[in-house]
């Protein structure tokens, strides 16, 4: 399966690598190449991808600021030549992280980690529920048991109002796709909450059953919609 992808790098030589890499992998397709945050985000409003290979240390905004502002979640790549940012890359639930400089090899260690996988079955997404695969089993949730789902990187949580969680190989873009959109919104890069369920709503944080749970700039708009706040 073809990825399409952007490269966020303000080196020229570090982006020419990332896209020859690319070229020659045969499966990642790049739709563009940005010096900095600001013309990436401009591209982002307009367009979406599967993929960001993303430079943190740029002129102006930093990467993860980039992050915080895109209103879909393609997996992310950080390439970097510092170590100081593994911490923050866990915040983000980047996919990999590649240290300048890396080989041909290592690079295509990153693709596979970002592999579309499909642990979550829906019929279509006005169902009144969702299976997923979980603890080897396939487990049916109405849509009235979840309160929130959660991104872990290459694993989501489903929190459900019993208190119970379950966690599957999947990933937040692929079940905003799958989720019923009359009951579900993302909120955040890294949250999909159940709008029926949200108790109340203070600056940019929703609660939910005493849970808290981010709303980023990009996705206020949205919230403001569906909660019809005026």
């Amino acid at each position: 399966m073809n990825l399409s992808c952007i490269i966020v790098e303000d080196l020229q030589v570090a982006a020419n690598y990332l896209r020859k890499c690319c070229e020659r992998s045969g499966s990642v397709e790049v739709k563009g190449h940005f010096i900095n945050v600001h013309d990436a985000l401009s591209f982002l409003n307009e367009n979406s991808v599967d993929l960001i290979f993303l430079d943190v240390e740029m002129p102006g905004a930093n990467g993860f600021e980039l992050l915080d502002q895109i209103a879909f979640s393609p997996k992310v790549i950080l390439t970097t030549s510092k170590k100081d940012y593994a911490y923050n890359a866990f915040q983000y639930n980047v996919s990999d992280y590649l240290m300048k400089p890396f080989t041909y090899q290592r690079f295509l260690e990153s693709l596979q980690k970002i592999q579309p996988s499909n642990e979550t079955i829906s019929t279509n997404n006005g169902s009144d529920h969702i299976y997923i695969k979980a603890d080897g089993k396939l487990i049916r949730l109405n849509n009235d048991s979840i309160l929130y789902i959660e991104s872990m990187g290459d694993y989501v949580k489903f929190v459900t109002h019993d208190n119970k969680k379950y966690i599957t190989h999947n990933t937040i873009k692929n079940l905003e796709e799958k989720v019923n959109k009359q009951d579900f919104l993302k909120v955040h890069r890294s949250y999909i909450v159940n709008l029926h369920k949200i108790d109340d709503m203070r600056e940019n944080m929703l609660f939910i059953k005493g849970n808290e749970i981010p709303v980023s700039k990009a996705n206020k708009a949205d919230v403001f919609k569906r909660l019809n706040i005026i």
